[in-house]
C-alpha cells in the first residue's frame, strides 16, 4: 500500500487538470447506433467448410485442423456460443495428438484455449510440454508469462518477462503494460500500451490493433480519460463492426459517467441480441438497479443464472456466481465456490471473494486473516480493495478503512455508480 502516497497525490493532480474537459464530454449515439444495427457474425465461411470438408476426409490434415480451431476461436468471439470454445479445443486436441513435426505451437495454441475456459493448471502443463518440443522458445516464455500471471504467480511470471524483452515487439509490449498495471502503476502501463498501439498501427494488423484499442481504451478509462477511451472504442468498431466488447465499453462510458442507464441498456440490449456471453446479463441487472427496475434485475439476473448451468462452461465463471450467490443470499454457496476459486487460482482477487465471503458469513476474524496474508499490498484493483475496506471496517480498523477510502473514491468510474454510495458510507 506504501506506493499509493506517491502514486495518489498524481492521479489527483492530474484527474483535476483534466476534471473539467472530462465532466462535460458526452457520447453522441450518431457514433454507434449503426454498430448496433450489425447483424450477428456468420459462424461459417467458405474457407471454413473447405477446411473442415478436409478434416472430415483426412484426418491428418494439420494444416486444416489448426484453421478450423481459429476459425471456431473467431466464432466464439464474435457470438460467445461456449460450444465454439469447446470445439476449437477439440481440433487443437487432435492436431496435438497426430502432430509429428510443429507440435509445440498445437501445445501452445490448446494452452491458450485453456486459459480462455480458466482451465489455468492445465495451461501450464501444456507450456511446459511446449517448453520441451524446444521450439519457438520465446512464444513459450510468453505462454508461460501469461499462465503465472493468471495463477498469481507473479515473481515467476516476472522472470519470464525478462527473458523476452524486447522493446519493438508487439508482444512483449502488451504484457509489459500488463505488468505494469497489475503493480499499479497506470501511467506507465498506458505509455507501453500506446507504444504497442503505435507498433499495431505500423504493421496494419487487425488483430493487434483491435488488442491495442481495446486494451488502450480501457487503460484509458481507468485514468480518467474518458472521451480518449471513448474514441479508442469507435476505431475498434470501424475495424470490427460486431466486436462486442468495444460496444460493452460504450455500454460503461454512457452507464459510469454520464448515468444515462436507459441509453446503456439501449446498447447493451443490442449486444444481447447477437452476443450469449452470460456476464453481460449482470451488467444489465447493474444497470436495471440504478436505474431502479427491481423487475428487469430479477429477470437479468434469472437470465445470467440459466445461461451459467451449462456444463460446457467449467470454472469459468466461478468468480462471477461468487458475488452472484453472495447477493442472492445463498452464502454457502459462495463459500464453497470461493474455495475452489482459489485452489484452480490463488490469485489476490480470489482470496477477496474468499474473504468476502467469509464477511458475509459473520466470520470477521477469517475474512480479516486473509486480506493480511493475501490481499494487502499485493493488489491494486479497486473491486478487491473495496472489499477489503468493508472487512477492515466491520473489525474496526478506521486507519486503513480511511486510507482505502481515498483510493477507491478515484476509482468509481471503475466500479460503476452503485460503488458510489457504498465507498462513501464506509
Amino acid at each position: 500500500m506504501q506506493k499509493f502516497k506517491y502514486i495518489l497525490p498524481l492521479l489527483m493532480t492530474m484527474a483535476m487538470l483534466s476534471c473539467n474537459k472530462e465532466e462535460g464530454f458526452r457520447t453522441d449515439r450518431k457514433d454507434y447506433d449503426r454498430y448496433l444495427a450489425e447483424k450477428p457474425i456468420k459462424t461459417t465461411s467458405k474457407y471454413f467448410e473447405l477446411w473442415d470438408n478436409k478434416i472430415k476426409t483426412d484426418s491428418l490434415q494439420l494444416l486444416s485442423l489448426g484453421n478450423v480451431a481459429g476459425e471456431y476461436n473467431r466464432f466464439f468471439q464474435g457470438t460467445g456460443d461456449i460450444k465454439y470454445l469447446k470445439m476449437a479445443e477439440q481440433s487443437l486436441q487432435k492436431a496435438v495428438d497426430i502432430a509429428a513435426v510443429g507440435k509445440a505451437s498445437y501445445f501452445r495454441a490448446l494452452a491458450r484455449n485453456y486459459i480462455s475456459q480458466h482451465r489455468f493448471k492445465e495451461a501450464l502443463t501444456l507450456a511446459q510440454q511446449a517448453e520441451k518440443m524446444g521450439s519457438g522458445v520465446n512464444d513459450t516464455q510468453a505462454l508461460f508469462f501469461d499462465v503465472h500471471m493468471e495463477l498469481g504467480n507473479y515473481e515467476i511470471a516476472n522472470s519470464y518477462l525478462d527473458s523476452i524483452s524486447n522493446m519493438s515487439d508487439f508482444g512483449y509490449l502488451i504484457r509489459l503494460a500488463k505488468w505494469n498495471d497489475h503493480k499499479g502503476d497506470l501511467e506507465t502501463a498506458i505509455r507501453f500500451m500506446e507504444k504497442a498501439r503505435a507498433k499495431a498501427e505500423s504493421s496494419k494488423n487487425n488483430g493487434m490493433l483491435l488488442w491495442s484499442y481495446t486494451n488502450l481504451a480501457d487503460f484509458y478509462g481507468h485514468a480518467g480519460r474518458i472521451e480518449e477511451s471513448y474514441r479508442l472504442y469507435l476505431k475498434a468498431l470501424q475495424l470490427d463492426p460486431k466486436n462486442a466488447y468495444a460496444k460493452k465499453g460504450i455500454a460503461w462510458i454512457v452507464y459510469s459517467h454520464e448515468r444515462n442507464g436507459t441509453e446503456a441498456l439501449r446498447i447493451l440490449d443490442s449486444i444481447l441480441k447477437k452476443h450469449q456471453s452470460p456476464e453481460y446479463y449482470l451488467l444489465k441487472a447493474e444497470i436495471a438497479e440504478f436505474l431502479g427496475n427491481e423487475m428487469l434485475k430479477l429477470e437479468s439476473l434469472d437470465d445470467y443464472y440459466k445461461k451459467v448451468q451449462n456444463f460446457a462452461y467449467g470454472d469459468m465463471y466461478n468468480a462471477y456466481n461468487v458475488d452472484f450467490y453472495i447477493n442472492m443470499k445463498v452464502e454457502e454457496k459462495a463459500m464453497k465456490l470461493a474455495k475452489k476459486e482459489v485452489e484452480n487460482r490463488p490469485t489476490p482477487e480470489s482470496y477477496g471473494l474468499l474473504a468476502y465471503s467469509y464477511l458475509k458469513k459473520g466470520e470477521n476474524k477469517k475474512a480479516l486473516e486473509i486480506v493480511k496474508n493475501h490481499i494487502e499490498g499485493k493488489t491494486f484493483e479497486p473491486a478487491v480493495l473495496s472489499q477489503a475496506a468493508e472487512i477492515y471496517k466491520a473489525s474496526g480498523n478506521h486507519g486503513k478503512v480511511e486510507e482505502l477510502k481515498k483510493e477507491l473514491m478515484g476509482a468509481i468510474y471503475e466500479l460503476g455508480p452503485l460503488k458510489e454510495t457504498q465507498i462513501l458510507s464506509l
